[in-house]
């Protein structure tokens, strides 16, 4: 078992905890104000069980994580639904929380990632010849697969953990190998799946003006567009080195909602300036190609589409996330991985690490076994 922690890519649990550290100190900027340090320890203490939790994964091979794979994902479908029974809890106008003793929350969502990249990967690496991309038989599954709990969680509404659930399930499949045009149709089934969701209408209002207003922020000038027009100011106005900690006159006055959460970038771009920005993009983009470069060096079909659904997950949503921030996608509410405040994203981030840990270790194999 020391061997296996000696030949672990440390890098990326180094990489993990610098933006997790990174995001304790922008989230005590965005707050110390109004509740002091609270925010700050209760990140800090998310981050050290995090890496508890990905450092155990880390200890198990992945012919156990295959083995628990229908379980993993069963689980994480149960929680989806138990929220939207009684003992689901409305927050922000979505009932995705589960309240825990102790004072503690939970929202299924973000364990439902975790559940979705080990089923894709049940689904699509085992008795397939890697050589053939997959057919209907495989392709129609992995949407299911993805379809159902992305169903559910939509239903809470939540749009944007929804649409990490699509592009993870989309990505995964093309990157195994899927003719383009089941792609193709993924992408429009998705569009069709969000067009339906504002007619319907399935979504909170204020989720709808949140879209709307990303076409016309006149639509909502004193909602969402107000706010999303703060964001971009804080951002402009960090210019190249930045305000300097705790003196970012958008940040330390408040001016934007839900900035530890939601646009916790933004205290990057405006106390820390366009290179502290960058900092931090590099180190998730570092994150990312790390994940596809476990995918490429293990011979274990499993570990491989493991590996590459967690890079999907989180390259599509830290695009989403900034993207927001800078206006050029709409807001819809997903955190920036590892920085930004919230337990549950928190832990399904760094049981991903763990994940990309126990891939890297999958034992050498053949290409193809036929079974």
């Amino acid at each position: 078992m020391a061997q296996r922690y000696l030949r672990t890519d440390w890098g990326i649990f180094v990489a993990a905890l610098g933006l997790s550290l990174i995001g304790a100190v922008l989230v005590w900027s965005a707050t110390h104000r109004e509740v002091g340090m609270a925010l700050t320890v209760r990140h800090l203490v998310n981050t050290a069980v995090g890496m508890v939790l990905a450092v155990a994964v880390v200890r198990l091979d992945v012919k156990w994580i295959r083995a628990a794979a229908p379980w993993i994902y069963a689980g994480g479908l149960a929680g989806l639904v138990l929220v939207l029974t009684p003992v689901g809890q409305v927050v922000n106008g979505s009932r995705s929380w589960l309240f825990l003793p102790g004072g503690f929350s939970l929202q299924p969502a973000e364990l439902a990632k975790i559940g979705l990249v080990i089923g894709l990967a049940m689904l699509l690496a085992e008795g397939r010849d890697p050589r053939v991309g997959p057919g209907v038989r495989e392709v129609l599954p992995a949407w299911a697969l993805g379809g159902i709990p992305a169903g559910l969680i939509l239903a809470q509404p939540d749009l944007g953990t929804t649409l990490v659930l699509g592009a993870m399930t989309i990505g995964v499949v093309a990157v195994c190998g899927a003719r383009w045009w089941w792609t193709l149709a993924a992408i429009v089934g998705v569009v069709f799946a969000v067009v339906a969701a504002l007619r319907v209408p399935l979504l909170d209002p204020y989720q709808v003006d949140r879209l709307l207003a990303f076409v016309d922020p006149s639509l909502d000038p004193e909602g969402i567009g107000y706010q999303s027009a703060q964001v971009r100011l804080a951002i402009g106005s960090g210019g190249w080195t930045g305000a300097g900690l705790g003196q970012g006159r958008q940040t330390q006055g408040g001016f934007v909602p839900f900035q530890e959460t939601d646009f916790i970038f933004s205290v990057s771009a405006e106390e820390a300036g366009f290179w502290g920005a960058c900092g931090v993009v590099l180190l998730l983009g570092f994150l990312i190609l790390r994940a596809l470069w476990v995918s490429l060096v293990t011979d274990d079909p499993f570990g491989r589409v493991m590996a590459v659904g967690v890079a999907c997950w989180f390259g599509f949503q830290t695009f989403q996330n900034i993207g927001m921030n800078l206006g050029l996608m709409p807001v819809t509410g997903l955190p920036l991985p590892f920085l930004s405040y919230g337990g549950s994203s928190m832990l399904a981030c760094w049981l991903a690490i763990g994940l990309l840990a126990s891939a890297q270790h999958a034992p050498r194999r053949a290409r193809w076994q036929g079974q």
